[in-house]
This record gives structure tokens, C-alpha cells and sequence, in this order.
């Protein structure tokens, strides 16, 4: 298996990886800040790594299975474009 992100798929794949590092940060300098740092910091970020991040490696590398060559696509932009938004909106809060 290899990895086949090419073109603005690793640009969405940065986005998404790099908003879900600044989210980290910001989170960690709260909790540090407020003296309540704990495990489950580190714990839910994995979890996310692993509810949304693989996924998204598992349509990119699923793209030869695709007869039409855009419908895995597709849903990999949906995807990465709702995990965006999900941290965007996390910062909002």
C-alpha cells in the first residue's frame, strides 16, 4: 500500500493536519495555563487521528478502484473539508 496523495489532495490533507495542530496547541497552552493538564489531551487527538485523518488516507489510497476517478475524490474533499471545518469551528468557541 502505498501513500497517493498528489496535487490539492495534500494540500487539503496539510490543512487538515496542520488545523488540527494548531488546535492541539491552542488546547494544551489552555490547560497548562489553567494548571488542569491531563492525559486526555493527548488522548481525544489520537482519537481524531484516527476517526478522521485515516479514513481520508484509506479514499486516497482506494483511488484505483475507481472506475469514474472522481468519486473517491470527491468524498475525500467533502471529507477533508468537513474535519476544516470542524477545527474552524472549534476555534470559534
Amino acid at each position: 500500500m502505498t501513500l497517493a496523495l498528489t496535487g490539492w489532495m495534500l494540500y487539503a490533507m496539510f490543512a487538515v493536519l496542520g488545523l488540527m495542530g494548531l488546535s492541539f496547541l491552542f488546547n494544551l497552552y489552555k490547560s497548562l495555563k489553567a494548571g488542569s493538564f491531563s492525559s486526555s489531551l493527548f488522548l481525544s487527538y489520537l482519537k481524531d487521528l484516527l476517526f478522521y485523518v485515516f479514513p481520508l488516507f484509506m479514499l486516497s489510497n482506494m483511488m484505483a478502484l475507481d472506475p469514474t476517478g472522481f468519486l473517491l475524490l470527491i468524498g475525500y474533499y467533502l471529507g477533508a473539508l468537513g474535519v476544516v471545518l470542524k477545527y474552524l469551528e472549534s476555534f470559534k468557541k
